[in-house]
């Protein structure tokens, strides 16, 4: 029922998010803001008519303020349309571990998808009405919406996996994301929902999907660690794992939870703050934080911003295809790390996937940067962007959703996630709105940038990301006791023979 549920939830979170502020170049886009220009009164921006090549043909980024004067109303609902999506996921992902605890895992999720019906219900009626207006606030209901569920999700699954299998379903999370855009990009051609007669259908497909989760959730059982350790209903706990595993002895996992319960017992409640401030959960939250931020400022986002003119370039005569096909690379090795993630483990596969990343974006800077002298450049930014996305679903893209409930016992892991979600969305919207500037400001040299981050984030998880593979909550807090123990002991260690050669010397 795991994967049935995960699914429909990446449905309407899918839909929304195919369409960020740094894929502006679409047809789909052209349409919403025509009719925003009708409804406005605002003539749109004739956005083919942009040339992103200087004289001697090299890249350029031109200030699309400067080539809209007159239209900033249109450009500021526009922006809005597209950021308030995020601020939304910003907002409800700091409650995440309050609303999972009050209402239950299944039952949180039952209840905020009431929010995505409302939200894509707004937005599939938005023609008939001031359709700026009703796009904004269905935005932002379907944003609080996925705030929630980006945490709620992995929390659960996370909760009711077998240890064994914990990555492959976890990973599911990401593949149901990729699946959902991919959809979304083939039902957004012009000949299908791309146009101006359907493009609200297109808008409100995904409440028809959270509607479909609603019942599919009711199938579902409760998580059991949440009944065991949160509730204190053993018997239901043991009913809730009979259904989970079938026949399956669950002697060896309640006595895992008992552990858990009493390790959470003997502490007072963990907060957000007492995350940072005790020394028993700062290490396992930095490494939760570093690889949320290493998957937003990776330069995925980026990617896909510059595929469609590098498609161009490369003399593709439907770069709208070129594109879907990058979608289809992202679904399928999304498919292949499902299998991977439990043989490799996460963090080789993490940093085999960013080492790829890596030297995609250098070979994406030479590209771009030489795409004026050398025509043949465009084919080898377009090898680099199926490349990038190609490393970045094999592990930096699907492994931040669930590594951080492995990170956390059952008492830390509702606040945890919820600073977790929270760092994302926020690093979601900072790349959104400052990419642009970005790129006007460094040119084809802006995957310079991300080469650099990416090299601080392969020696962050080489020196700090622990391997949590076939290992129990249990065990995986246990390994960072013993490290902050090590360091410990270092540090006096240190600190004694510094006090002793200063004797020596008096």
């Amino acid at each position: 029922m795991e994967g049935s549920s995960k699914s429909c939830y990446s449905w309407p979170q899918a839909f929304l998010s195919a369409y960020p502020p740094y894929t502006p170049f679409t047809g789909f886009l052209a349409v919403i803001e025509a009719h925003y220009g009708r409804v406005l009164g605002i003539a749109p921006i004739d956005r083919s008519a942009i040339d992103f090549t200087d004289t001697n043909g090299s890249m350029i980024f031109p200030d699309l303020e400067e080539l809209d004067v007159g239209k900033s109303t249109l450009t500021l609902y526009w922006s809005l349309s597209v950021s308030i999506f995020a601020i939304g996921g910003m907002i409800s992902s700091f409650t995440v571990g309050w609303v999972g605890d009050k209402l239950g895992r299944v039952k949180a999720m039952l209840a905020v998808n009431v929010l995505s019906i409302i939200g894509n219900l707004l937005m599939g009626l938005a023609k008939f009405g001031p359709s700026h207006i009703l796009i904004i606030a269905g935005r932002a209901i379907t944003g609080l919406y996925c705030g929630l569920s980006s945490g709620l999700v992995p929390m659960y699954v996370g909760e009711i996996s077998p240890t064994a299998l914990r990555g492959a379903l976890g990973t599911l999370h990401q593949l149901a994301i990729v699946t959902g855009i991919l959809l979304s990009q083939v039902l957004g051609l012009d000949f299908l929902l791309g146009n101006d007669d359907m493009w609200p259908l297109l808008l409100g497909l995904s409440g028809a999907a959270a509607l479909l989760q609603f019942f599919l959730l009711l199938l579902c059982p409760e998580s059991p660690r949440y009944l065991y350790i949160k509730l204190g209903k053993v018997e239901e706990a043991k009913k809730s794992l009979k259904r989970l595993r079938g026949d399956c002895d669950p002697t060896k996992e309640i006595t895992e939870m008992e552990k858990e319960k009493q390790e959470a017992a003997s502490e007072k409640k963990v907060s957000i703050r007492k995350l940072f401030s005790s020394s028993s959960y700062r290490q396992p939250i930095i490494v939760a934080l570093m690889v949320q931020i290493s998957q937003q400022f990776s330069g995925i986002n980026a990617i896909f911003y510059y595929s469609t003119n590098i498609f161009v370039r490369a003399g593709v005569d439907q770069p709208v295809y070129a594109t879907i096909g990058v979608g289809v690379v992202n679904t399928i090795f999304t498919i292949i790390s499902v299998f991977l993630v439990e043989r490799t483990g996460r963090r080789s596969l993490f940093i085999a996937g960013l080492i790829g990343m890596l030297a995609s974006a250098v070979a994406m800077t030479v590209g771009l940067v030489l795409l004026g002298t050398f025509a043949w450049m465009s084919y080898v930014s377009m090898v680099a962007i199926f490349l990038f996305v190609i490393f970045f679903e094999v592990g930096p893209g699907p492994i931040p959703w669930f590594i951080v409930a492995e990170l956390f016992s059952q008492g830390p892991r509702p606040a945890a996630i919820a600073i977790a979600g929270f760092c994302n969305w926020t690093c979601n919207f900072i790349i959104g709105m400052c990419f642009q500037y970005i790129a006007d400001l460094c040119g084809p040299y802006v995957f310079t940038i991300f080469a650099v981050l990416l090299l601080g984030f392969i020696l962050f998880a080489h020196f700090k990301v622990p391997e949590t593979k076939g290992k129990s909550f249990e065990e995986i807090s246990a390994a960072f006791r013993r490290k902050r123990r090590s360091a410990i002991k270092g540090h006096k260690a240190a600190t004694e023979l510094e006090d002793l050669r200063g004797s020596e010397e008096a």
